[in-house]
């Protein structure tokens, strides 16, 4: 597997403009991100605090952001990455799709809203996931519960029907129809999961779901579980001025990184975000010779 030099996490303005930056500046990139970029700014009705874009919407400044991929030729890896692992002198990123690898990681992602469910926490990696095809093999001819909560619930939902004995699915968004004999949708608000030393059930509003374990699907997970070790503050990653963690290599911007949330905040802090991971490059290859 090829490592990249910097692997950026997010598609809003604090990804783009990491992008750009490290782009320009000759380095190995990976992209990971939504197609339409980021949905948020594509939903604001207008934008009044761009310099030199005094009243832009916010479809208008995601397409002119697109355009500047496009012209420096940055793909995009529409692909949820569900875990970062710190390797020592490199990064792990695992995908819905596979792994990758890459020197210096860029968290630009958004704030993750609300709390998690009761056991949520305590029974990760131990019957909850948040990446179906990720983790499905663990719960083959089980039963398993889905809280649906992004566009990509369904699609890993069927793929759990053919690997476990039934899929319970509570959906958060939309009331999908599966053909799928063994898969239940369930109308009922989840309350919390619960087990002994692993997961053992779901609890609902009206009763308690016996599953093996309970994949919670949605757009964004809460840094600290998906960067094992990394140094946060309520929902925010702690940085510094240069955008570093506490993890060597490892850089937050924008929204996730505090307060503002402001898009020319978000792209200034994505700026120095790659000219802090480009300058580790630098001094981690002098220190290497």
């Amino acid at each position: 597997m090829a490592r990249a030099d910097i692997a950026i996490i997010g598609s809003g303005p604090a990804g783009i403009s990491a992008a750009i930056t490290a782009k320009v500046r000759n380095k190995n990139i990976l992209l990971f991100g939504s197609g339409g970029l980021s949905e948020k700014l594509r939903k604001a009705h207008g934008i009044r605090n761009y310099p030199g874009l005094p009243d832009i919407s916010g479809a208008d400044l995601a397409d002119a952001f697109q355009e500047h991929l496009d012209a420096l030729e940055i793909p995009m890896l529409q692909e949820q990455v569900t875990n970062i692992y710190a390797m020592g002198d490199y990064f792990a990123i695992q995908t819905s799709a596979g792994m990758y690898e890459a020197s210096t990681v860029i968290l630009g992602a958004g704030v993750v809203q609300g709390k998690p469910l009761p056991g949520e926490d305590e029974y990760l990696g131990r019957g909850v996931s948040y990446c179906a095809t990720c983790d499905a093999n663990f719960y083959k001819d089980g039963t398993v519960a889905v809280l649906g909560y992004n566009d990509e619930a369904v699609s890993e939902t069927e793929f759990l029907a053919s690997v476990c004995k039934k899929v319970y699915y509570i959906p958060g968004k939309g009331n999908p129809e599966f053909e799928a004999e063994n898969i239940e949708v369930v109308h009922e608000r989840p309350k919390a999961v619960l087990g002994a030393l692993k997961v053992n059930a779901l609890q609902t509003e009206q009763r308690e779901i016996p599953v093996d374990g309970v994949f919670i699907l949605k757009d964004a997970i809460s840094p600290d579980k998906l960067v094992p070790g990394l140094e946060i503050d309520g929902a925010h990653v702690v940085v510094n001025l240069q955008m570093e963690t506490n993890l060597p290599g490892f850089f937050a911007c924008g929204d996730v990184a505090g307060k503002p949330y402001q898009y020319v905040k978000a792209a200034g802090q994505g700026n120095i975000a790659a000219l802090s991971a480009v300058a580790y490059l630098a001094e981690h290859k002098v220190a290497k010779n």
